[in-house]
């Protein structure tokens, strides 16, 4: 390996493996011979020449070097182009994107190490990531702790396909130019051979879905247990790409009602949501909107146009998915009245929007606002004054909601000429597990058969909780003449009397001192002040010569990948 080679960019297992090679090569190196004293010099012997004969060079390692695992050579496969519908739970994940000199691992990563153990893909160098060599194309970039059921890639990947004779006899004229080239890679011509394998003339009776790779199978016997290929698709529309093609994202927020537990001392009022005027609220979001106040800038894409379409937004209850705590229901701790009448406690709600595109963390600030209506701190009419940008060009300084809730629902790929009614039904024809028994979803090793072990470890672990939850609600308190009754200084001063618990979707509810409404909250600058001050910390004259300079295209401007 050269000695500048920039490991910045090679993966965890790439890196691990560079260090076991020094290492076995530092144990493969002779000991250093102990010095010895300076011989007398004598006079060489002369050879039939006359002149002094050199003694031969000792060798440097008899041992023979190992041989290393050989790598199949790309002329000799065909190549298709699919797309592939995967899911991952992003909790212990840094993210979908691969990210150098990231602490934790990314979805992307998984995947690389994945399609190149399965020689799917023909990389240069398998350790370092770089979906160039195989036309790569993804839908959305999830952020760290963020899961997505239905994210799609699109990308070229070796075929079962019987490559053409036309195709054999080129390779074998290139055989000499692949020798010559660097660590066993192919020539330049025969790189070329392997473009477009799947428009070639191979045999006639070759299946393209029978007789293909079963990449699903394949590629989930390798993938960590978090992330599943669910459906491939064996022939997207040309000039197909998983980001520019894709014309709906659809996301779900998940939460408890309550959100986390309440406290009788406070009369019950507190961790209970109002879910009608959440919905309120939600139902605001919808249209095209400037949500400039709904998103964090980043200055480094100079992004000029926050206009998105949002299709629909709403709160729905998730059915069948609670755990029943019956304390909920004593005194104390129920609903305010005029909340929720029902007396079975814990629910759950999601909530759910479709849109074209959305911006960095948009929906994270969406649920936040609705939270803070939902605990009655604001009211639903806020929303429609945060889309104002008119009247609010500057964006209130608050905190967005957690990400561990929050999943990439699924992204639609409509027809060419789809109507708006059918602009939710996805045009691409997608080959399920289900629809294949070959790609392996029920059995043993199966898909299901491996979410279930996932599934039931995780629901045992709510089980014990909810049981120590229960039990631990129902000890004490029954005797009132066992009451310890405390003096009266050690009540809530005033300025805790007045703090209020903010809840953000995490696992309970944080500390907020005194509320202070949206709308009257310090103001961030502006994302035109953002773009101009960072353009000029990085020597620009402003942000439109940094447009200019830098090349942002149209599609970078827009942003057109989800971001979330």
């Amino acid at each position: 390996m050269a000695g500048d080679a920039n490991y910045l960019s090679w993966t965890k297992n790439g890196l691990i493996e560079r260090v076991r090679q020094l290492e076995a090569e530092l144990k493969s190196r002779p000991a250093p011979p102990a010095p010895k004293p300076e011989p007398v010099p004598e006079k060489q012997p002369e050879n039939e020449s006359g002149d002094a004969a050199v003694p031969a060079a000792p060798s440097e390692v008899n041992k023979a070097k190992p041989k290393g695992k050989r790598k199949p050579d790309p002329s000799n496969y065909s190549t298709r182009y699919i797309a592939l519908k995967l899911a991952y739970l992003g909790k212990t994940y840094g993210g979908f994107e691969f990210q150098a000199m990231a602490t934790q691992p990314s979805i992307e990563e998984e995947l690389w190490n994945a399609l190149t153990k399965a020689c799917l893909i023909f990389p240069k160098d398998d350790r370092v990531v770089d979906f160039d060599c195989c036309e790569y194309s993804k839908c959305g970039r999830t952020d760290k702790g963020v899961s997505a059921f239905g994210q799609v890639i699109a990308l070229r990947v070796r075929s079962n396909r019987p490559v053409s004779k036309k195709r054999q006899k080129l390779s074998q004229e290139v055989e000499s130019a692949d020798a010559m080239a660097v660590d066993g890679q192919p020539g330049e011509k025969a790189e070329a051979a392997t473009e477009g394998g799947e428009e070639e003339e191979g045999d006639s009776s070759f299946d393209p879905i029978k007789d293909e790779i079963q990449y699903a199978r394949i590629l989930n016997r390798i993938l960590p247990p978090e992330i599943r290929i669910l459906a491939w698709c064996p022939a997207p529309p040309p000039d197909f790409s998983a980001r520019f093609s894709c014309r709906e994202r659809q996301y779900r927020y998940f939460f408890t009602q309550p959100a986390f537990s309440p406290d009788p001392k406070a009369g019950g009022k507190t961790g209970w949501l109002d879910i009608e005027a959440m919905r309120n609220a939600a139902k605001r979001y919808e249209g095209e909107h400037d949500f400039r106040n709904m998103c964090k800038i980043d200055p480094g894409k100079q992004i000029i146009n926050f206009h998105r379409s949002v299709y629909e937004a709403d709160v729905e209850e998730v059915k069948d998915v609670s755990s029943a705590l019956p304390y909920l229901a004593n005194p104390g701790f129920a609903p305010p009245e005029g909340l929720d009448a029902s007396e079975r406690h814990p629910k759950v709600y999601s909530f759910n929007v479709r849109g074209s595109a959305f911006l960095w963390h948009q929906i994270r600030h969406m649920v936040a606002v609705l939270f803070l209506v939902g605990q009655r701190l604001e009211k639903p009419e806020v929303v429609t004054q945060l889309l104002d940008t008119a009247v609010n060009p500057c964006k209130p300084n608050y905190v967005m909601a957690d990400e561990v809730p929050l999943v990439l629902w699924d992204c639609i790929f409509p027809g060419d000429e789809a109507p708006p009614s059918t602009r939710n039904t996805d045009a691409l024809k997608w080959i399920y597990l289900a629809d294949d028994p070959a790609l392996n979803k029920f059995g043993q090793f199966g898909v299901i058969d491996g979410l279930w072990s996932h599934w039931r470890e995780r629901k045992l672990d709510e089980l014990l909780s909810n049981q120590l939850l229960q039990l631990v609600s129902q000890q004490g308190g029954s005797d009132t003449s066992q009451r310890i009754e405390r003096p009266n200084k050690i009540s809530p001063t005033s300025k805790q009397a007045n703090s209020i618990v903010l809840y953000e979707g995490g696992n309970t509810g944080r500390m907020g001192g005194r509320y202070i409404p949206l709308m009257k909250k310090n103001r961030m600058q502006s994302p035109e002040e953002q773009n101009d001050r960072y353009a000029k910390r990085k020597g620009y004259a402003g942000s439109d010569d940094m447009r200019q300079k830098k090349g942002f295209g149209r599609r970078k401007v827009d942003a057109s990948m989800a971001d979330e």
